[in-house]
């Protein structure tokens, strides 16, 4: 069932849509111009397409506006990934709403621990400010991730 707030609405993201592969793109670009190659942890189409990963899709009306993915680790663990707002909507809660859906979702599932990896350099800090507010706090590499200068890992207990 999609969510909406404001204007925005979050239902599965079809990834053979030109406007959210747009999107993607730009959220490669970003992490790319921001991280070197061996710490660019960014997922392409292919990477979204998984059998453990949901993708969704954040509009405002027409416009693709956001977005954002979960991946199943393991039956209690789950990662945060592609998360990606576009400039024009930020400061209006869009990250604060994609984020916040897939918590709701995460519970759902039963996870009961919600990872992610970020970047590092002054280009992140915005997703570390909102990360810290919906409970995630730095914690050690987990998953593929390595302690490499660059990546960031954070979680929350999902109990909380």
């Amino acid at each position: 069932m999609p969510t909406t707030e404001a204007a925005f609405e979050i239902r599965i993201g079809d990834l053979s849509d030109p406007r959210i592969i747009a999107l993607l793109e730009t959220h490669l670009e970003g992490a790319r111009a921001n991280s070197p190659a061996c710490s660019v942890h960014a997922l392409d189409l292919n990477g979204l397409q998984g059998p453990s990963m949901t993708f969704w899709a954040m509009w405002d009306g027409e416009t693709v506006v956001g977005m954002g993915a979960l991946k199943q680790l393991d039956p209690a663990h789950g990662e945060v990934k592609s998360m990606h707002t576009l400039k024009a909507v930020r400061g209006r809660g869009a990250a604060t709403h994609m984020l916040a859906h897939i918590i709701t979702e995460a519970r759902a599932r039963g996870y009961r621990r919600l990872s992610l990896e970020t970047g590092i350099p002054a280009y992140f800090h915005p997703a570390h400010a909102l990360y810290r507010r919906h409970g995630f706090e730095v914690c050690p590499p987990f998953g593929p991730y390595v302690a490499d200068g660059f990546s960031l890992c954070m979680t929350r207990d999902m109990e909380a």
